[in-house]
């Protein structure tokens, strides 16, 4: 391995746990209202529910009045019954009799589907209570959960980033303003290493004459394809005096410097 690279390697280390770390503490609150949904969900129809209660009870009142209304107008009805002289007018007033009846059904009849209604949302209403106290306490233990990761990684990232500086102070100047730079552009890791004769950032085959540079470790090179900083991960190449002068014509031919 290159070993003006190997400082940067140790601080790629920090950087990429760094990131992970700041990725996942960015994603929590994406978390904490994700897992929040089903009591959301429970909550509203509840509200719902017990809004389908109060339209019903109104119901009901309505019909209650309306049939109470009713009572009183039949009551009156029956009171002229006495003065009543013919056989016709008599007719007359049992049919309106049986009318007024008929109307006082269809008043009973609506009052009993509203008090069924309301019964069925009485109960669906207690079921969803209890659902919702259920989701409270999942949520509840889920946020403190998430809280105290949050709480863990930010004391984590705190001795990360000293950790960071602390490397960054033992790399040269050119290669962390290289490094940084490299960073800056790609959003990722700066360095890849080179495996199986691929980058392992971009995983495309690398020229051989390129492979070669990196194994020599005499200068720094950047990936053709993705342009990350490349290293070899196992020992430098030795080679003998005839195979390193090719190598090093074969380097003004192909691959890139930094």
């Amino acid at each position: 391995m290159n070993q003006k690279l190997f400082p940067l390697i140790e601080l790629q280390k920090l950087d990429l746990r760094i990131m992970e770390i700041t990725e996942i503490r960015r994603k929590i609150p994406e978390r904490l209202h994700l897992a929040e949904t089903p009591l959301r969900e429970v909550t509203q129809a509840l509200t719902e529910a017990k809004i389908a209660i109060d339209e019903a009870t109104k119901e009901r009142r309505v019909h209650e009045k309306d049939l109470e209304v009713h009572e009183t107008q039949t009551e009156k009805m029956k009171s002229h019954a006495a003065s009543l002289k013919t056989n016709k007018e008599y007719q007359a007033h049992l049919f309106e009799l049986e009318l007024a009846n008929k109307k006082r059904g269809e008043f009973e009849e609506k009052i009993l589907v509203a008090m069924d209604r309301m019964d069925g949302l009485q109960k669906t209403a207690k079921e969803l209570q209890e659902k919702k106290q259920g989701q409270e306490q999942v949520f509840a233990q889920e946020k403190r959960g998430l809280e105290t990761q949050d709480q863990e990684l930010a004391k984590e990232l705190t001795r990360l980033e000293a950790d960071y500086r602390e490397a960054a102070g033992k790399v040269e100047r050119g290669l962390l303003d290289r490094y940084n730079q490299v960073k800056a552009s790609r959003k990722d890791q700066p360095l890849a290493a080179v495996r199986d004769g691929m980058c392992v950032g971009c995983r495309l085959q690398i020229p051989p004459q390129l492979i070669a540079q990196v194994r020599r470790s005499d200068d720094l090179h950047l990936c053709p394809y993705c342009r990350r900083i490349l290293y070899w991960e196992g020992e430098p190449a030795k080679e003998s005096a005839s195979a390193l002068s090719e190598a090093r014509k074969a380097d003004m031919e192909v691959g890139e410097s930094v």
